[in-house]
């Protein structure tokens, strides 16, 4: 398993989103993932579902698992999972704007994205996500 793998499904793990790796065992082809994402996004709106991105027969069979949620938060989990991956193989770390530098990199940058990205930092920031789930909990 390389380490960009390793990172990345440890990330989406921590959100509990699956993430086969026949579609992200390396950084290009979760980027190639992403991007078929991205273009059913765009093409259906955000609030298509995976399962209807399958159905449209991306080849993201998959991902079937997660069928009801939201395209566009699971692309938001993928985009920032890529940023984390890609930045503790390389600097350990990631922050917003590393996501969005990589999304504006592969032509991901949508108006949504950022706006998702923003309110939900705890798909690309693991110290966050401890934040989040502590404050769902009502903990401190």
């Amino acid at each position: 398993m390389s380490d960009f793998y390793k990172y990345f499904k440890e990330n989406m793990d921590g959100l509990g989103l699956p993430s086969p790796d026949s579609l992200f065992s390396s950084a290009q082809t979760a980027v190639g993932t992403v991007s078929v994402l991205m273009s059913a996004i765009e093409k259906f709106g955000r609030a298509v579902t995976i399962r209807e991105v399958i159905g449209a027969g991306t080849g993201l069979e998959g991902l079937a698992v997660t069928g009801a949620c939201s395209a566009a938060y699971y692309a938001g989990a993928v985009v920032g999972s890529i940023a984390v991956a890609t930045g503790r193989t390389m600097n350990n770390g990631t922050s917003l704007a590393d996501v969005m530098f990589i999304a504006k990199q592969n032509d991901w940058y949508v108006p949504w994205l950022r706006d998702t990205l923003h309110r939900a930092p705890h798909l690309y920031n693991g110290s966050t996500r401890n934040v989040m789930v502590r404050a769902a909990h009502g903990k401190r």
